[in-house]
């Protein structure tokens, strides 16, 4: 009876190609077969870093029917590697499916570590990293997007979700309407030579938006839980300048009197400056 292969889920980069690893290399080297969600995305991996060897297709569309294909070939000892189109496999990526029947049929899955649009975004977003919940994609139409996200208006964990560039403006009115006007970041074309973060509340978000003629790159939206939204409120009858007297008097930089007067009193940049500028020169 052959040994049975082995599924290996192969994160690939989310936008610059040098951030595959080595370990990722290797294994796409060595597998007999790469079941891609889009075959012409993984032949220009391919190009990239002097990949051979065959794929065929794994999406949406089709998963249901390569899954059992695909068990029979690793069931006779074929190694099968999973990657997605960027990021790692499975998360909001097809996937799920065939790992669920890997594991029923005794096939060993391993997932290797890699690139990934959601935690790079939250890591660099300024919003609290823990708890965060990942919510994928909104629904296209606006009904049901509204649905979605009120149905998050109390979910204590940041909010990390992502949206295409066309329906990023009506998306984020929506975020608004059903969570109130909270601190949120835009990753924009991560790792890519335009790579941008733009973290503001979600009003000042939309504004910048609609100041763009068109609205394009791929977007991961990140936005503060119920849980700090709550406390920002409650500290709202608190008096910034005070807290800025306060610090400054402690030896605190101005700088971090800044950071502080954003993240914890809701206060703009420009207005925190002032802040901490003016206490800082004893009025």
């Amino acid at each position: 009876m052959p040994v049975s292969g082995t599924l290996y889920l192969v994160p690939v980069p989310i936008g610059n190609p040098g951030d595959i690893t080595l370990r990722a290399l290797e294994t796409l080297r060595r597998v007999g077969l790469v079941a891609a969600e889009d075959t012409r995305h993984f032949a220009t991996l391919q190009r990239a870093h002097g990949l051979k060897g065959r794929a065929l297709s794994l999406h949406d569309h089709n998963e249901a029917g390569r899954v059992p294909e695909l068990v029979a070939l690793m069931v006779d000892g074929t190694d099968v590697a999973v990657v997605s189109d960027a990021g790692t496999p499975v998360l909001n990526d097809p996937g799920y499916r065939l790992v669920a029947a890997a594991l029923a049929a005794g096939i060993a899955v391993v997932s290797l570590p890699g690139a990934s649009a959601i935690t790079t975004a939250l890591a660099g977003s300024s919003l609290p990293p823990v708890p965060f919940r990942f919510c994928g994609f909104p629904p296209r139409a606006r009904l049901a997007r509204a649905t979605f996200y009120r149905a998050l208006a109390s979910e204590p964990a940041t909010l990390v979700l992502f949206e295409a560039p066309h329906r990023l403006v009506a998306s984020l009115r929506d975020a608004r309407a059903a969570l109130g006007d909270r601190a949120a970041c835009l990753a924009r074309n991560l790792t890519k030579p335009h790579e941008r973060y733009q973290r503001a509340t979600l009003s000042t978000l939309i504004a910048d938006l609609e100041g763009e003629a068109t609205v394009r790159g791929e977007s991961t939206v990140v936005i503060e839980g119920a849980a700090r939204a709550g406390a920002r409120a409650n500290q709202s009858t608190a008096d910034p300048s005070k807290a800025a007297a306060l610090l400054l008097r402690e030896g605190a930089p101005p700088r971090a009197v800044v950071a502080l007067l954003t993240a914890s009193f809701g206060c703009s940049r420009r207005a925190a400056y002032r802040l901490a500028h003016r206490q800082g020169e004893g009025e």
